[in-house]
């Protein structure tokens, strides 16, 4: 596995959930977008923003944005700028019944802004583009589940 992920053996996925049920095959999907081609890794991309982003935010969520940064930061990651989005597509959602998801989400996003700080130079026009809007998102956000900073 290397480096890169090589934390996700620490979660205990299998006790998480997302929109989908248990997040077990969350690090299979992780690592398709780290190591995959194009296609599975846009594959893998769109489960993972159905399953932890599109809809509301779980605690599958919570632990699956400090591994989205790190991909975000690593320039063989084939769809880097489709990481950022959903780490925005985070930010914008919340669990109506569970607001510490949503809360605890929000904040593993706005904590790698300066991942996204350094990623709006980079030399991917996609990827400054998508850490430029992320960067917006971040610097807007408001909502009833995060206290003002």
């Amino acid at each position: 596995m290397g480096t890169i992920l090589k934390d996700m053996r620490h979660v205990p996925w299998h006790e998480l959930r997302h929109a989908q049920g248990s997040a077990s095959q969350v690090p299979g999907t992780l690592s398709r977008i780290a190591w995959g081609d194009s296609e599975s890794a846009e594959d893998a991309l769109s489960d993972l923003g159905r399953w932890i982003g599109a809809m509301a935010a779980f605690d599958a969520t919570v632990a699956t944005v400090p591994f989205l940064w790190e991909l975000a930061a690593m320039e063989t990651v084939k769809d880097r700028a489709g990481v950022l989005t959903l780490l925005g597509t985070i930010l914008a959602h919340g669990h109506a019944h569970h607001p510490e998801w949503t809360r605890d989400a929000h904040r593993a996003v706005l904590a790698g802004r300066a991942t996204a700080e350094r990623l709006a130079a980079d030399a991917d026009p996609a990827v400054s583009a998508a850490a430029g809007d992320l960067l917006a998102a971040c610097g807007e956000h408001i909502c009833a589940a995060c206290p003002p900073h």
